[in-house]
């Protein structure tokens, strides 16, 4: 059985010309922010290599991305939040050149994740997402370089090292936390790449558990669980792997209670922090600080807000212009009025990946925008990564019912075959 391709040739092939630069300018600028992100010193050559990254992708983009949303309440609400998008980045323009660059090159809140969500245009076929998992294990490869490079402040003993724990989040959310993604998959990949996405996740949690970081902990292991769900659902030795899994979370957690009863040097600053509650007066400051209209509208690209407990911001006198809280740091920027039109889009995508599905690969992309979700609360991932460009092209894949509704054989012969081009398709 074959799917008939109704996409243009000259258009496939200028995709294909296009999409090698469009990745490669990504992971250059991806790696080069993770390595600096957590430096003591932002060089010159870190800006250098990002603006070049930069340079590639946005000029590949105009040979990649497709200006075609079939969905019509896809399509009113997705211009609906490209046009809010560019009102919240007008209010937030720097005026200063050493503010456009930060702007530019800025991942975690400059204009870069207001264009995230193109990523919604990016091709919906087979091809498109064998190259998309090679770049996940691309990443993959360079989180163990990068670990090895900041080992030293990885394991550094001084919990107080702000460095420390850049490094452990910059490389999990910027490296390997989209490794969850081929775990979602498994039916896709040869045992090889399986492997090597346990092994990144299992080392990424390790890191995190070490630093304390409870947000980190929490997605990864939100992550681990949805990648057991979909692996029950298509494996045929459920009789063996639910009591073999039973056993193990026995055990795990028989070792982590003594673990942290003996305050282990792996476990002791998890279990010190414990359920220290760091968020929540930070979080009064900011609904003390908002107003009915920046609840509404938010304050605009780089919006801040007052909160002077916070000691490494006293320079600015006491304001912010980041929460740890993810939902919060859509609102403060864009208000109620972002965040309501990306769930709007998300949550309906959401339930006809898992539900209305009939393969892996939908109901891993449903499952990857809940985890996208669940998550806005012990982080900020709404950020220019792979990780929250694996939620909009998830969206694409959930809203299209071609996609949806191609049998499970269809696409494991697909990602089997050595060219797939024979299966690609236009989506619905």
């Amino acid at each position: 059985m074959a799917i008939q391709l109704e996409i243009p040739g000259q258009l496939i092939q200028k995709t294909n010309k296009s999409l090698p630069y469009f990745w490669a300018g990504f992971i250059i600028y991806t790696v080069t922010y993770a390595l600096a992100f957590p430096s003591v010193n932002y060089l010159k050559v870190y800006v250098f290599m990002q603006l070049l990254g930069l340079t590639l992708l946005v000029a590949a983009s105009f040979g990649v991305l497709r200006l075609d949303v079939r969905n019509i309440y896809l399509r009113l609400l997705y211009i609906s939040l490209c046009v809010w998008f560019l009102y919240t980045i007008k209010r937030g323009l720097p005026t200063n050149t050493t503010g456009i660059i930060n702007m530019i090159v800025d991942a975690n809140s400059g204009v870069l994740l207001y264009f995230a969500p193109l990523a919604l245009l990016l091709p919906r076929e087979v091809p498109f997402y064998k190259k998309l998992f090679d770049v996940i294990a691309i990443l993959g490869v360079f989180y163990l370089l990068l670990d090895a490079y900041y080992i030293r402040d990885l394991l550094n003993p001084d919990h107080s090292s702000g460095k420390s724990q850049a490094a452990v989040e910059s490389l999990s959310q910027y490296l390997s936390f989209p490794a969850g993604f081929l775990l979602f998959t498994l039916n896709y990949h040869t045992k090889k790449r399986r492997f090597f996405a346990l092994a990144i996740m299992m080392l990424s949690i390790l890191f995190a558990v070490i630093r304390a970081r409870r947000g980190l902990i929490s997605m990864f292991g939100v992550s681990a669980i949805f990648a057991f769900i979909l692996y029950l659902l298509t494996t045929k030795r459920k009789f063996i792997i639910v009591p073999l899994m039973a056993v193990l979370v026995f055990l795990l957690v028989g070792f982590v209670q003594q673990a942290f009863s003996e305050k282990s040097k792996l476990f002791g600053f998890l279990a010190e922090r414990g359920t220290e509650d760091t968020r929540t007066p930070v979080e009064e400051c900011f609904y003390d600080d908002m107003g009915r209209k920046d609840w509404i509208v938010g304050r605009g690209m780089n919006g801040e807000y007052f909160c002077p407990i916070v000691e490494e911001d006293a320079d600015i006198k006491g304001y912010r212009a980041a929460i740890e809280t993810g939902y919060l740091q859509i609102i403060l920027d864009g208000g109620i009025v972002s965040l309501a039109l990306i769930l709007l889009i998300a949550v309906p995508a959401m339930i006809c990946g898992i539900f209305f599905s009939k393969n892996v690969l939908s109901k891993a992309a449903g499952f990857w925008i809940l985890l996208w979700v669940l998550s806005l609360y012990p982080a900020n991932v709404a950020t220019f990564s792979l990780n929250y460009f694996l939620v909009w092209i998830s969206i694409g894949i959930c809203y299209s019912k071609t996609i949806r509704k191609m049998p499970e054989e269809i696409v494991r012969k697909a990602f089997n075959l050595k060219n797939g081009s024979d299966l690609s398709y236009v989506p619905s």
